[in-house]
Formats: C-alpha cells, sequence, structure tokens
C-alpha cells in the first residue's frame, strides 16, 4: 500500500515561499492552493503543505518554533546523483536561502543541505548502493 506524506511548514511569506522554491524546480497544486497555504509536489507520494502561521497555528495548540533559534525538523531528499545535490543547493543560495552545513562525503553517500527562508533545513542526499561498506 502506498502511503502518501504531507510535511506541514510554517511560513511567514507564503508568495516569497512559493517563489524560491519555484526557483528550485518544484510545482504547486493550485487545487490546495490560497492565500493562507499551498502544496508543494515533491513526488507522486510527497508533498509539503507551506502555511502562513496564523493557518498552521490553527491546527496545534502548541507555540510554533522559530527555525533560525532551534531545529524543529530536518527534512532529508533523496537526489539522483552528487550533481544533482550540488545543484539543488546552488539553487536554494541563489533564490536566497543559506548553505549552513558543510558537504557530507562518504565515498557511497554524498550530501548538502540548505535553510529555507523560514530557516526550515533540508538535507538532500545521494546514495549509491552498490558502494555501500559491507558489514
Amino acid at each position: 500500500m502506498a502511503t502518501q506524506v504531507f510535511i506541514n511548514l510554517p511560513v511567514n511569506d507564503l508568495k516569497r515561499s512559493i517563489a524560491f522554491f519555484t526557483a528550485l524546480g518544484y510545482q504547486f497544486n493550485p487545487q490546495f492552493t490560497d492565500d493562507n497555504a499551498t502544496c508543494m509536489i515533491i513526488s507522486d507520494t510527497i508533498y509539503v503543505m507551506l502555511l502562513v502561521k496564523p493557518f498552521f497555528k490553527t491546527f496545534t495548540p502548541k507555540e510554533i518554533s522559530d527555525a533560525f533559534k532551534t531545529t524543529e525538523v530536518l527534512i532529508c531528499l533523496s537526489a539522483e546523483s552528487r550533481e544533482a545535490v550540488d545543484d539543488l543547493v546552488t539553487k536554494a543560495v541563489k533564490a536566497g536561502g543559506k548553505a549552513p552545513a558543510a558537504k557530507q562525503d562518504q565515498g557511497w553517500m554524498y550530501g548538502h543541505g540548505f535553510e529555507d527562508l523560514d530557516g526550515h533545513l533540508w538535507e538532500v542526499m545521494y546514495m549509491d548502493p552498490n558502494g555501500m561498506p559491507q558489514s
């Protein structure tokens, strides 16, 4: 059974967030987009709901964490190659994000990451299963 994953993230400025992620190559489902939220399509089964903070607050009684000060979640996406990892991080930085972490290169596994406009941490990882160490 295929499971769909919906990651919900609070954002300060929805239009600015849409522009940022559009620059990274992502598309949005217009059926689930209005002034309060949008549905960013990661894959056929993974979606990110970007919700303006007052609307996000209607889904939880907890305080919304300040992602610039605390880590609320690490989102890790797979990539098809090392070049695809670097390409996505480069696009993120050019679109206004930050690349706070150093690249991680273990030969068979390669990753890097970026911080989006609202401080959420995104990791991008390429793994070559053929190069994975044998246990």
